[in-house]
């Protein structure tokens, strides 16, 4: 999944099934959604703040500190080889040379 950019990101997540449309499909904007299911349409502060929400959710989990690190930690097994081979403190070596190139924010 990539980055939400748009309303229409948020909107999916409010409902089941194709409860909205666009008034005009070229112009998906707030002012063109129509609700199809007979509920109440989500305020424009809901749609942006939501959209926002999912926002920071991603950047947290994709492009954080957290995720950066996860992407270059060892797998699980070869953590355990190295430390069954080199020892413990060889593994917090290595494990700490991450931490250190992608320090907490």
């Amino acid at each position: 999944m990539s980055r939400p950019t748009h309303i229409e990101d948020y909107l999916v997540t409010v409902r089941t099934g194709q409860w909205f449309g666009w008034s005009d499909s070229k112009n998906k904007v707030y002012a063109n959604l129509i609700v199809h299911d007979g509920g109440s349409k989500p305020s424009e502060a809901d749609c942006t703040n939501g959209l926002k929400t999912l926002q920071d959710a991603w950047d947290l989990e994709n492009d954080s500190y957290k995720s950066k690190r996860r992407k270059e930690y060892p797998s699980m097994a070869d953590q355990l080889d190295d430390i069954y081979n080199n020892g413990v403190d060889a593994w917090k070596a290595t494990i700490k040379a991450v931490k250190d190139k992608y320090p907490k924010e």
